[in-house]
């Protein structure tokens, strides 16, 4: 069975694309093939959403606990779909919430211990299922491909930079 998708299509006509087109399309593929499967078995296994992982994953870096706002910033998101988030977590056990000792109108998350036991469970698998993902990629090809994305995140800042100044 053969699987369309952008990427195929654009393969299929490659005098309708640029290389670099092609290239955009290739990684949009390989990140949605990805984090489709990751999607998939944290739903199976762990019957959590990846955004509930991720948050997670966020406060398993801050033991004392992180703002809304500072959550939002780091997962990139609204202020309003982290509120959703955490609401469940909260019902869940998972994480608590107080009210900032600084400021009163600032609430504080943090994982409960329990969140954080479960949360590392979850993380040690997940770290299992991406080394699975990637088995076919020996060790110089895994450094090769980091030194390449590396330098395309450069390269995608400074036109960024470039467009915005």
């Amino acid at each position: 069975m053969t699987i369309l998708d952008s990427e195929t299509k654009a393969t299929e006509h490659s005098d309708d694309h640029g290389d670099e087109l092609r290239l955009w399309l290739r990684l949009l593929t390989c990140t949605t093939l990805i984090e489709g499967e990751v999607r998939s078995r944290l739903r199976e296994r762990f019957d959590v959403t990846l955004p509930r992982f991720d948050l997670m994953a966020q406060l398993d870096k801050a033991p004392d606990g992180m703002t809304l706002s500072d959550v939002s910033k780091r997962m990139m998101v609204s202020n309003g779909n982290i509120t959703g988030l955490v609401e469940r977590l909260v019902q869940s056990g998972h994480v608590d919430r107080r009210t900032s000792e600084v400021d009163r109108r600032v609430q504080v998350i943090r994982l409960t211990k329990s969140g954080r036991v479960e949360f590392r469970k979850m993380a040690a698998e997940h770290e299992i299922w991406i080394a699975e993902m990637f088995s076919d990629l020996g060790e110089k090809d895994v450094r090769e491909l980091m030194r390449l994305l590396g330098k395309t995140k450069l390269s995608v800042r400074k036109a960024a930079d470039g467009r915005v100044g």
